[in-house]
């Protein structure tokens, strides 16, 4: 069964980076006049406020329940992760494209192109600390699945948000490189611009996949399919359980509702039916603790 990752930490490592990386970007553009090294600075830019929205998200989501939202809101975050997709896509990957194709009508030479190639270097450093970090929580919550397996199925959407970020960063930032030391190395600063192009392209394509990933979950996912296997197994597996006939879950932030059919086994009045329900929905949210609400309706047939 896969875990939980820390999303804050992984957050917090990636905004630190990426407050570093926009001063150092921006000064960078400005005195190399790259496109690519000013489309990575918006991205930056952009970033770090993406990330300040998933952890307002991520604080919202952990208000308690009111008579009007009796669920709670978790599913918050959800909202919160959809727009820093959006705001991928149209800030980060709409300008770089702008930018890229702005550039190949116009080009100009690179200034100082080694402030640029410099600052890259460095940004790429700080993204593999971040990445190595965000890398840590994923592999927590993966379990034993590929990091795609993990990408379609995981319910953290901000641990997923963070994920396409750093990667993202870490690709643009390897087109960036190239593209300035080719503007360089041939006098062609069409290539500068033909890197601004793929960087916005590659922003675009990551944040449409993940805006698809979170948009199932803002409509309404169950759990994790592994949690969702291994509870069916545990059900299954307790004495007083005779058959369950489904069993549906709602992945709602970090909590999950969890409504369950079942034909009780043996049971005899109703206090001893009620009791042997209680104990085992007591032991079944002990087992997971992330389960907030549960329904357990005993029957004869589905």
């Amino acid at each position: 069964m896969s875990g939980h990752g820390d999303s804050n930490r992984a957050i917090l490592f990636a905004l630190g980076a990426n407050f570093a990386i926009t001063v150092a970007k921006g000064v960078a553009a400005s005195l190399s006049g790259s496109g690519a090294m000013l489309a990575e600075t918006v991205h930056s830019l952009a970033d770090c406020g993406n990330q300040g929205l998933l952890l307002l998200g991520i604080r919202q989501a952990s208000r308690p329940s009111t008579p009007d939202h009796p669920l709670g809101y978790g599913k918050a975050i959800y909202f919160w992760s959809f727009l820093v997709a959006v705001m991928l896509f149209s800030v980060g990957g709409m300008f770089s494209l702008y930018e890229g194709i702005h550039k190949l009508m116009h080009p100009e030479p690179l200034g100082q192109w080694w402030w640029a190639v410099g600052v890259l270097v460095f940004s790429l450093v700080a993204e593999g600390i971040s990445m190595r970090a965000c890398l840590v929580e994923v592999n927590k919550a993966r379990g034993e699945r590929t990091l795609g397996q993990w990408f379609r199925e995981s319910r953290q959407a901000e641990l997923l948000v963070i994920f396409g970020e750093d990667l993202a960063a870490l690709l643009g930032l390897s087109f960036a490189l190239i593209a300035v030391l080719l503007a360089v190395f041939t006098g062609n600063p069409m290539w500068d611009a033909i890197g601004t192009v793929l960087i916005g392209l590659l922003l675009i394509v990551i944040a449409v996949f993940v805006a698809i990933e979170v948009k199932a979950m803002l409509i309404g996912q169950s759990a994790d399919p592994s949690v969702t296997q291994d509870m069916q197994t545990y059900l299954r597996g307790r004495q007083e359980i005779a058959r369950v006939f489904n069993l549906i879950t709602l992945q709602l932030g970090n909590d999950l509702l969890v409504s369950v059919k079942l034909q009780m086994a043996g049971a005899g009045t109703a206090a001893e039916l009620v009791s042997a329900i209680n104990t085992v929905e007591t032991d079944f949210r002990q087992r997971y603790p992330q389960v907030r609400w549960s329904f357990f309706e005993p029957d004869e047939r589905d």
